[in-house]
């Protein structure tokens, strides 16, 4: 990234002040950096439990794939689904705080008495599918964050606190070498002067002998 800047005290000012600001911040992005992370990998870990489960949940349903045509999957519907918002290192990120299932009324006695081991296992999946499709929401969520803010570490460390020292290292450079110059010239000038002072103090003395000698020819 090109940092615009002029060589002067003004200008080093601002590029140091911006420096400081983000060799101040760098760290503070860098441990959030890493706990993003952190629940990066703890959510992933979560949805693979989930997912688990759900195959676990939805073989033994297919172990009883051959009564499910007699069983009326109308019965168990899914209400609502409560949330609420949480922050995870920064970051919002909507959380399941319940799940409810609805199983309606149906004849005790005239159903089939598996029909009780169906409602469950209904309720079962459908609770378990919830909950993972939230957890990979949050998942994603968590990770774009993750990844924004790697982005920005790579940014502040890789490209522009070296180009604002680089900036600074230029500026401070030009301004020393102005300095040695003006010292150089001031030095160069005053000598002149020095022996162009030298050189009238001579003129002056060889124009005063001079006067003398005509004064003691007459």
């Amino acid at each position: 990234m090109a940092i615009k800047f002029q060589y002067n005290k003004t200008s080093l000012q601002q590029i140091e002040k911006q420096l400081k600001m983000r060799q101040r911040t760098l760290p503070i992005i860098k441990n959030k950096e890493t706990a993003l992370r952190l629940e990066v990998k703890r959510c992933k870990e979560e949805v693979t439990a989930l997912e688990a489960k759900l195959q676990e949940q939805i073989a033994g349903y297919e172990r009883m794939y051959a009564l499910w045509g007699e069983f009326d999957a109308s019965l168990v519907e899914l209400k609502d689904v409560e949330l609420d918002v949480k922050k995870i290192a920064g970051v919002r990120v909507p959380i399941l705080k319940n799940i409810k299932l609805e199983a309606k009324p149906f004849g005790i006695f005239s159903a089939p008495k598996w029909y009780f081991d169906g409602i469950n296992l209904l309720n079962g999946l459908a609770k378990t599918a919830v909950e993972r499709e939230f957890a990979v929401a949050k998942c994603d969520l968590l990770d774009h964050a993750r990844r924004k803010t790697t982005q920005k570490v790579n940014l502040f460390e890789k490209v522009q606190i070296p180009g604002f020292q680089e900036a600074v290292r230029k500026i401070k450079r030009f301004m020393e070498d102005e300095e040695n110059l003006s010292k150089s010239s001031q030095k160069i000038l005053k000598s002149l002067q020095e022996k162009r002072k030298a050189e009238d103090e001579e003129s002056v003395t060889a124009d005063a002998v001079g006067e003398e000698q005509k004064g003691g020819d007459a």
